[in-house]
This record gives C-alpha cells, structure tokens and sequence, in this order.
C-alpha cells in the first residue's frame, strides 16, 4: 500500500567500483521535461535498460520510485573540462511516478573525497516534483551539509518532504546517520526519507523515514550485513500540522541568561576539529560555553555519575577539512570514560 518507495544511494550498482567498471549501467537520462515513460518507449533516447525496469517497476506496481544511478553525456574532448574517455559521468538520482513517468532528475553537486568516478556539475540543481502528497526535493548523501541544494530546497522552494538517497559513513562525533539526519528534518521542518547503504565494513548502516513531529522508524545494524525495509505513514504537509510546533531558536536564545562556564574548561581534537570543553560537575545545572561568537547553553539533570567516567560538553566553530571542507557550528556531550590511567572518549 506504499505510495513512494526510495533506494540507496549506489544501490544498483554497488559500493565498489571505479569509472570502468561502473561503465555497463551508465545510461544517457534525459531532461524530465521530454515527457517519457520508458517502460512504453524503451528505445527511445537509446539503449536504457536499467530506467526501463526502473520505470516499469512504479508502473506495474502503481507507486513512485527513486533510484540512484549513473548518467553519462558525451562532451567535445576541445572542452577544457572534458574527461579523456570523452564523457562526464553524474551520480544521478531518478523519480518514476506511479505511471513509470520520469519526473525528477537529478545530479548530486557535492561529492565525497572519495568519488573520483564521477564529475561535479557545473552549477548546483534544484530539483522538486509535485506528487498528489505534497511537494517533494531529491538530494543525495554529502549534499545534505550544504546550503546548495539541501537548505534551498525547504528555505527557498517549500518542499514538503526531501527523498534522500545516501551512503552515509558514520562518524562520530556528529556524523552519525540517525542522529544527524533526524535532527535536519526536525530542524528543517520537513519529511526526510532517508535510504541507507547498508555496508559495515564501511560503518554504513542507518536508514530512516523521519518527520519534525513525531517519532518514526528507523533501522541501524552494524552487528551484520542484514538489511531492512522500514515503511511508515507520514503526514504530506508536516509545517500544517497540528502537533508541530516551530522553534524561534533566535528569540529562545535572547531570553537565556549567561550561565557559568564551569571551572574545568579545555581545548581538545576531535575529528581534526579543536573543540572547546568544560566538565559537568555537578548532577544538574546549567552552563554556558563559547567558541568565537558560537554559544552554546545546556540545562541538563544525570541519573547517575559514575567513578570511572567524566561528562563533558564542547563546541566548535570552525572550518572542518577533512573530508571535504565546510564550515561547522557544532554542539556536542561527551562522556570520558578512564581506563587503566587511559582517557577514551565516546560520543553519547
């Protein structure tokens, strides 16, 4: 009875692979606009079998499909930009409605340190398609840390829901897929369908259908290679509903007052990135902590404190480099946890 259903990013054709082996499931994907259900016409912008089963799939099974998969578009070799095999390659997203029809294309602008088997477009894409459930934005895995496509799309365009095929790699202390991509549709007011590739040996695991007002499923395993579908009803408009209730975090903040920073304040690395700390002392209160002008304020209460382990909070403000460069104000609690004369920290 699902309405949509949405993939992996690299699902088809796999985790692994290079500009050549990739080569066999690259297709020329037109333009939306040509009006084109290739499960009727298959030949018709050439050989396409992978959008031909694509698009049958949604039509025999009457429900919207998005898939992640490669375009190719030949280029002149006298163009500067123009790769030696005389084609650019796009890690591309592809939605077929319930009638097979292509209706969203599009190519992810901000790849990973590691896609080298693909090109960047030239210009970022905004893509939205309207369905009869609300409006919906395509983007894919690393774009979401950007302001081009992932913020415009809710900020500038009013999408309802973000379709979101990833192979998301977590990192902690903030990459970690069902944290940060629950805290993005709750902080963006929007539905994110987000798909996961499920690959442990690359710390990928973390699927999610999330919505800013309500708990939903998700599935994170890293126990073993097992898969999971997750299927849940979501409301179409989550801004209209009655249950979300938006947060002015500017007019918030103005009415905190400054709080202590606690006595115990230090600088340390995580992630390349320079933090700084300060120790929660106490079993509850409230501090205050900042890094250039990005403050950050908690009120906390703990069950319990153990002997072994020391609760710290700390902030970073800064440009992070290392798997790709973007600036990051980020507010993280940490518990130190001392072995054997050793300090381990692990991220809660």
């Amino acid at each position: 009875g699902a309405h949509l259903i949405v993939t992996p990013e690299d699902g088809i054709y796999g985790w692994r692979f290079t500009r050549q082996t990739i080569y066999p499931f690259l297709e020329d994907i037109p333009d939306p606009s040509v009006n084109w259900i290739p499960c009727s016409h298959p030949e018709r912008f050439g050989p396409a079998p992978v959008q031909t089963r694509l698009s049958c799939m949604a039509k025999d099974n009457s429900i919207y499909v998005v898939a992640n998969m490669g375009d190719k578009k030949l280029c002149n070799i006298s163009d500067a930009g123009c790769p030696d095999d005389g084609q650019y390659i796009y890690n591309t997203a592809v939605v077929y409605d319930s009638n097979g029809k292509l209706v969203a294309r599009y190519h992810k602008y901000n790849l990973f340190l590691g896609e080298v088997q693909f090109n960047v477009p030239k210009e970022p894409e905004i893509v939205t398609f309207d369905t009869p459930f609300g409006k919906f934005g395509i983007f894919i895995c690393f774009d979401i840390l950007f302001y081009d496509p992932a913020v415009a799309l809710v900020v500038e365009h009013n999408v309802d829901t973000i379709v979101f095929p990833t192979a998301w790699m977590n990192l902690l202390p903030h990459l970690t897929a069902i944290e940060f991509h629950s805290a993005w549709a709750m902080g963006m007011g929007v539905n994110l369908l987000s798909a996961n590739t499920h690959n442990t040996s690359n710390r990928m695991t973390g699927s999610g259908i999330f919505s800013p007002d309500k708990v939903v499923p998700y599935y994170y395993n890293m126990m073993n290679e097992s898969g999971h579908l997750l299927i849940s009803e979501l409301g179409s408009h989550p801004r209209n509903s009655s249950s979300y209730y938006p947060i002015t975090w500017n007019l918030y903040a103005s009415k905190i007052k400054n709080s202590p920073s606690g006595s115990n304040i230090f600088n340390g690395h995580l992630f390349a990135d320079e933090y700084t700390f300060t120790e929660l002392e106490e079993l509850h209160g409230e501090y205050s902590i900042c890094q250039n002008d990005f403050c950050c304020h908690l009120n906390y209460t703990m069950a319990e404190k153990y002997s072994d382990e020391v609760y710290v909070f700390g902030v970073f403000d800064g440009l992070h480099i290392v798997e790709g460069e973007y600036y990051l104000q980020v507010f993280n609690l940490f518990t130190l946890k001392l072995v054997k004369k050793h300090t381990v920290m692990a991220a809660r």
